[in-house]
């Protein structure tokens, strides 16, 4: 599992097309790999995909995502669903807000956590309730990563008694065992 980016974003408006061009040219090629994309540039990541995919989806090795903080973001998730990719996921991280109601269809993984380091911002355990009772009513697979804080690991990853390391039906990696 190769994490594209991880610290930077692939669809951020200065990355020239030809760079991501040859990302995705990579991409393809080394197809023995699995490859997740997040963005918050969800419109341009949009409009790049389903140009280059206009003919056929998005290999299912490349999964491509949409991080959202708190319920204005929404709409990236919208981008998301109207993006010809076959894996398709939300990262609600580092979740800042309430979500409130979320549209999962045609969305294959929904990743919650907390923000970390010095000056993180609470999060509250309803916004989390919240959105993993979405992700059972809806069938889309559940991962908490992290309560978040000054030191991340420090409040560990269960809610409400349980670990959730639940991933998407396509994907291709050993899973980890529950903690």
């Amino acid at each position: 599992m190769i994490f594209v980016n991880s610290m930077s974003d692939l669809f951020h408006k200065h990355v020239p097309l030809h760079f991501i061009d040859a990302v995705f040219d990579t991409m393809e090629k080394a197809d023995w790999h699995e490859y997740q994309l997040l963005t918050k540039r969800s419109s341009r990541m949009r409009s790049y995909i389903n140009s280059r995919y206009a003919e056929r989806p998005v290999p299912n090795h490349i999964w491509i995502g949409v991080s959202i903080e708190d319920g204005a973001r929404k709409s990236r998730v919208e981008h998301l669903r109207s993006t010809n990719a076959t894996v398709r996921f939300v990262s609600i991280e580092p979740l800042i807000g309430a979500i409130s109601t979320l549209d999962l269809s045609e969305i294959h993984w929904v990743i919650v956590g907390g923000e970390s380091g010095p000056k993180a911002r609470s999060m509250e355990e309803a916004w989390v309730v919240e959105i993993r009772e979405q992700c059972l009513l809806a069938g889309v697979p559940f991962f908490f990563k992290q309560w978040g804080g000054f030191n991340s690991k420090a409040k560990g990853r269960l809610l409400q008694g349980r670990v959730w390391n639940q991933w998407p039906a396509h994907a291709r990696i050993a899973i980890p065992a529950a903690e």
